[in-house]
């Protein structure tokens, strides 16, 4: 379930703002990553010819079960280290940032390990 970055990035994204929006079209995507729409297009394009995400005749974008998946996967990396990184005196907002460059790369083996340590239930 290898993506790469940019394409969880998107899912990511897809996901978060569908818990504010009513919909998400291409241009909310393109807002909040502060990217092109042409980009925005390409990346929605392969993420749905991946059976990603589906995206409905008006331009609305909708994750699909995988895409979903992934996108919860890396929201839950995001949400846990940057919390874990406030919580040891990281300002907000480079925590936020260091937390999405660690959630693409740790291996889900690591990472189950680190969050029974830094999150356990």
């Amino acid at each position: 379930m290898n993506l790469g970055e940019s394409a969880e990035n998107y899912l990511e994204t897809i996901l978060v703002l569908s818990k504010t929006l009513p919909v998400v079209r291409s241009v909310d995507v393109a807002n909040e990553l502060g990217y092109k729409k042409s980009s925005v297009s390409i990346a929605m394009k392969n993420l749905r010819e991946n059976n990603h995400i589906t995206v409905t005749d008006a331009g609305f974008i909708y994750l699909t079960e995988s895409g979903k998946a992934i996108a919860e996967m890396i929201y839950e990396r995001h949400e846990i280290f940057s919390t874990w990184l406030k919580s040891l005196g990281v300002p907000a907002d480079i925590a936020s940032e260091d937390a999405c460059k660690i959630e693409h790369a740790i291996s889900p083996e690591s990472f189950e390990a680190i969050k029974k340590v830094i999150a356990p239930k």
